[in-house]
């Protein structure tokens, strides 16, 4: 291994070089560029977010993720080094079965459309007070930025940035409390456009969703890219704001290709396998999602994997260093093939909620909080018509230590007064602590009753491979929003906390490693979303319901509107 041993030889002098310059090697994912952040001095990002986390508990944090980091990509280095011609010649029987096995699982008969909104709540904002629309302007407060528009981004700032950082880099920064009352609004106001196109269309956010056009682009005798155009228009038309698409063969490809021409935009990716080879050669393996910064890091540093082509290329040795599902993960994204076929439904397996706030020891704040976490929780939990048996607090220190403790009970709880009393017990016995998040988990449901059971259709893409992994394994809290790998903050999105030990989504089952920050994002997001489109669907039915019983005898259906 002669080229990684200069590559460490190179780091090394580089790094006594910039001694003068500690922020070149603090490696920061408000680096990666965004749409509308191309012409962005990158170095004076990474000086002003050095500059203004040293010191803290999150930069003490950041700084041990990176050791343990560096200390696993020497143990892969040092795995890759060991790994001998004969070991690599035992793993092409298997590898290339695996590509000739994907291959044949290649579908190029679908047609997918991704279509993401443009800064979606800022561009609510400006929609509603058009005096931003030339401003600088982030959707958030000091702590932490859901997003920012493009004018702000033009500076630097962009989603999952503390706010105070972002007032740093731009100063004339306007900022706007969140309302998501409102951007819940206009996101049915899209769901109702998109539904035009494919009913079954999957929401992932509130902001972004997957349809499958197959079937209209066939009925009405229309190409892609006039699908995408006529959306575009009528989404604009719907709202005033403006959204951008990918259409492709399958979703993971769809995604990749909505956000090519952002802002207010589309691509098409011919649906035909030279073109999608042609295409994934030329990407950069950080533009898949389910690539993280971490991921990122592993293959580039250790096998110098920088484009999704390289993947293919370094199969053998992919195989050798990685578990199976991680390797035929890398395999397909290498092939451009994902999941073409609509998603299925799923089980929930447990219902949580969590709150990040301002570090406190103070015992009773954080039992007002469990408090307030419980009646929420209940209320859901009611709403859905679930009792479980297990209740789980998650604890997240003021040093950004996470912990869990959990108790199970012989009756099935649901109510605010049994939750908050488990939860309050579980927190009695860590006192005294000082914690910055708090979160509570009810599992363990009644089994084998039907009226247990709530949709969760989820998308199943081939991405979703990209589970746990043992030689991934490691003890990150990715799901800290301050400055965290993903482009979320769970106190903007109300995500929660849905993560079980072994790695699997607490409300459905899917396996998803903590090694994909950014596929676990999405995975969550589109919980949200679909608990939305959900309520939707009964609200549209109750109004339904309502029409049936006010139309006259013999009138009919007209024509939607």
């Amino acid at each position: 291994m002669a080229p990684q041993a200069q590559d460490r030889a190179g780091s090394s002098s580089e790094a006594a070089a910039e001694g003068d310059k500690p922020w070149h090697s603090y490696d920061t994912v408000f680096l990666n560029a965004k749409a509308g952040m191309s012409g962005v001095d990158k170095e004076k990002v990474q000086k002003v977010v050095y500059e203004m986390s040293k010191g803290s508990r999150y930069f003490e944090n950041e700084q041990r993720k990176e050791a343990i980091l560096q200390q696993r990509i020497e143990k892969f280095r040092e795995q890759a080094a060991k790994i001998s011609t004969t070991k690599l010649a035992e793993t092409k029987a298997a590898v290339d079965r695996g590509i000739l096995e994907l291959e044949a699982s290649r579908n190029l008969d679908k047609t997918w459309m991704h279509v993401d909104m443009d800064a979606f709540y800022a561009a609510v904002e400006t929609v509603e007070d058009v005096s931003l629309s030339c401003k600088p302007m982030a959707v958030g407060g000091m702590s932490m930025i859901c997003t920012a528009n493009y004018e702000a981004r033009k500076f630097g700032v962009r989603a999952a940035m503390p706010g105070f950082i972002a007032c740093k880099l731009c100063p004339d920064l306007v900022l706007i409390k969140p309302n998501f009352e409102k951007y819940t609004h206009y996101s049915e106001l899209t769901r109702q456009v998109f539904r035009l196109y494919d009913k079954n269309f999957i929401a992932r956010s509130l902001d972004e969703a997957y349809l499958d056009i197959t079937e209209f682009c066939r009925t009405e005798s229309i190409a892609p890219a006039e699908v995408a155009e006529r959306l575009r228009k009528d989404v604009f038309e719907k709202t005033k704001l403006t959204c951008s698409a990918g259409v492709a063969a399958n979703r993971l490809l769809a995604k990749v290709c909505s956000d090519i021409n952002k802002p207010n935009g589309q691509f098409v990716l011919e649906s035909d396998r030279e073109k999608i080879m042609e295409f994934v050669s030329k990407l950069p393996i950080r533009k898949v999602s389910g690539i993280g910064k971490v991921t990122e890091r592993l293959l580039k540093d250790v096998l110098s994997i920088n484009m999704c082509s390289d993947l293919i290329e370094n199969r053998y040795l992919i195989s050798a260093l990685f578990s199976t599902i991680s390797t035929d993960f890398f395999l397909s994204v290498g092939l451009g093939i994902g999941a073409s076929e609509a998603p299925h439904e799923e089980q929930r397996k447990s219902i949580s909620n969590e709150r990040t706030f301002s570090p406190t020891s103070d015992a009773n704040i954080l039992g007002k909080i469990l408090g307030d976490l419980a009646e929420s929780l209940s209320e859901d939990m009611i709403k859905e018509n679930l009792q479980g048996r297990t209740l789980t607090l998650k604890l997240k220190t003021s040093t950004f230590e996470v912990r869990s403790r959990a108790v199970s009970v012989q009756h099935f709880i649901s109510s605010k007064k049994e939750i908050e009393s488990l939860a309050i017990k579980l927190l009695k016995a860590e006192l005294p602590i000082s914690l910055r998040l708090l979160g509570v988990r009810v599992s363990q449901f009644k089994e084998d009753d039907p009226s247990q059971k709530s949709i969760a259709s989820f998308l199943k893409d081939i991405s979703d491979a990209a589970v746990k992994d043992d030689d991934l394994e490691h003890d990150y809290d990715e799901q800290t929003p301050y400055l965290s790998d993903t482009d979320r903050d769970t106190s903007c999105k109300h995500t929660a906390d849905q993560w079980t030990q072994d790695d699997r989504c607490s409300l459905c089952g899917e396996r998803i490693s903590s090694e994909y920050p950014t596929l676990r994002q999405e995975h969550e997001d589109f919980h949200f979303a679909l608990k939305i489109q959900q309520q939707d669907s009964v609200n549209q039915l109750e109004v339904s319901k309502r029409s049936i019983g006010k139309r006259p005898a013999g009138s009919k259906n007209g024509p939607p509107g």
